[in-house]
């Protein structure tokens, strides 16, 4: 009887098939690395869960009701701005949000004061107007602009990571409105102060803008260079 032994299989006509079948499980092995890359970074990018009820203290073994209390807007309808106020609760005021994936935050705009464009790349924004009136706006990936105005009493969603804004643009009336965020530290990034106070030389914004030199030196003249 003819023996086959493990020789027998690097023929020359099994070689190819064998190369053939490495490069495969090194493909899948690449494609498996960059997929669960791409997965940690979505991870990280939102608030990490939990697998306790809530985070304690440093240091401490134990917490009563006043840890889970948030006393930091009590004066804050005393007097009304004369420019645009925010005032929050996240993680930073208010530790006992550590792990629970929300903050919040009340905004005061007096008659034509403006919340500029800006994004929170880490959550989604759910804004309710107490009183007044607001115009919000939001902008998709597709360019796609959505303008609403708000009474006391709507609500509206802002999608995590979409452009948005918020205008009074009553000249009589303040308004005011309570924000809710999908994060315990949600990010603000402001798209006027990104863009004209991040050092980007003036022929490049001009150039972006499709306009002179002049004007883009005007505008930066109005923000503050970090």
């Amino acid at each position: 009887m003819e023996h086959f032994g493990v020789e027998a299989l690097y023929t020359p006509t099994i070689q190819p098939y064998i190369a053939m079948t490495m490069k495969l499980v090194q493909f899948l092995m690449v494609t498996i690395l960059v997929l669960a890359s791409a997965t940690y970074k979505r991870v990280l990018a939102s608030d990490p869960d939990i697998v306790s009820d809530y985070v304690l203290p440093e240091n401490s073994t134990s917490v009563d009701a006043t840890y889970f209390t948030f006393t930091g807007f009590r004066t804050i309808f005393e007097h009304v701005p004369k420019a645009f106020n925010t005032a929050k609760a996240s993680i930073v005021e208010f530790p006992a949000l550590n792990g629970q994936s929300v903050s919040y935050a009340v905004l005061q705009l007096p008659p034509q004061t403006l919340l500029p464009p800006h994004t929170r790349p880490d959550a989604t924004g759910l804004l309710f107007l107490l009183d007044g009136s607001l115009e919000v706006g939001l902008i998709d990936t597709k360019n796609n602009l959505y303008t609403q105005k708000l009474q006391a009493g709507d609500m509206f969603v802002f999608p995590k990571g979409l452009i948005h804004y918020q205008y009074n643009a009553d000249s009589q009336l303040p308004a005011t409105a309570i924000a809710a965020f999908g994060s315990a530290s949600a990010r603000t990034v402001a798209v006027p102060p990104s863009v004209f106070a991040s050092g980007i030389d003036d022929v490049i914004l001009a150039k972006s803008f499709k306009t002179d030199v002049d004007t883009i030196r005007k505008i930066n003249a109005g923000w503050p260079h970090y």
